[in-house]
């Protein structure tokens, strides 16, 4: 359990701007479940959900550099999400995986020509002896937006994603799961993005051109 809570290169909870803004956000809160519901809150709404403004370079991927952001990724934010939660000594790990019907697809499918959010990342949190997934991707704003209920985390269930609309139009389902990890895994992502968007992919620049 030692590992979940050192910070690693892209995990970079050590860093001053991530312990700042971790205590800024839990400034008050001494229960560890509120800390992380408030954590987990802060990271969701804090930055606009945004999947046309990527700097995939390994700089431009840790959790520091998220918060010199106004808009972030899912992998971002699920990266800065596990940095904050170990920042406060709470074990956080990173999983990823493939979403089919992803919430905010519009624009996307039409540049990617598929429907497949590749390497869509959620936070994996030590919480009450278990561990407990948590996407904090999609910012209320954007959720309104979309018509589709805000994804809260209750303090003990998994809080993945919306699988139904406000209508009953159902969502998202994972196509396939890459499993758990320390710290992002970096040459495994870049490489699941080459294959799947290479009509997109500008490898030498780190770089996803949709926009």
């Amino acid at each position: 359990m030692e590992q979940y809570i050192q910070p690693t290169f892209y995990i970079d909870s050590d860093n001053d701007d991530i312990q700042n803004y971790t205590q800024r956000v839990t400034n008050g809160i001494t229960d560890t479940v509120e800390q992380v519901k408030s954590l987990f809150t802060a990271v969701r709404d804090d930055f606009y959900y945004n999947p046309y403004e990527l700097d995939l370079s390994p700089s431009g991927m840790k959790a520091s550099a998220v918060l010199n952001k106004k808009t972030a990724y899912c992998i971002e934010k699920a990266v800065l999400l596990a940095a904050v939660l170990r920042a406060k000594n709470i074990p956080a790990k990173l999983h990823f995986g493939n979403v089919r019907n992803h919430i905010a697809v519009g624009k996307f499918v039409e540049l990617t020509k598929s429907d497949l959010m590749v390497f869509h990342g959620c936070t994996v949190v030590w919480l009450n002896n278990k561990w407990i997934k948590l996407t904090p991707a999609f910012n209320k704003e954007l959720c309104k937006k979309l018509n589709v209920g805000v994804l809260d985390f209750d303090g003990e269930n998994d809080a993945v994603f919306q699988q139904f609309s406000k209508d009953g139009s159902k969502f998202m389902v994972y196509e396939h799961e890459y499993g758990e990890f320390n710290d992002l895994p970096y040459e495994m992502m870049l490489g699941e993005f080459s294959k799947y968007y290479g009509h997109l992919w500008d490898g030498s620049s780190h770089k996803i051109l949709i926009q």
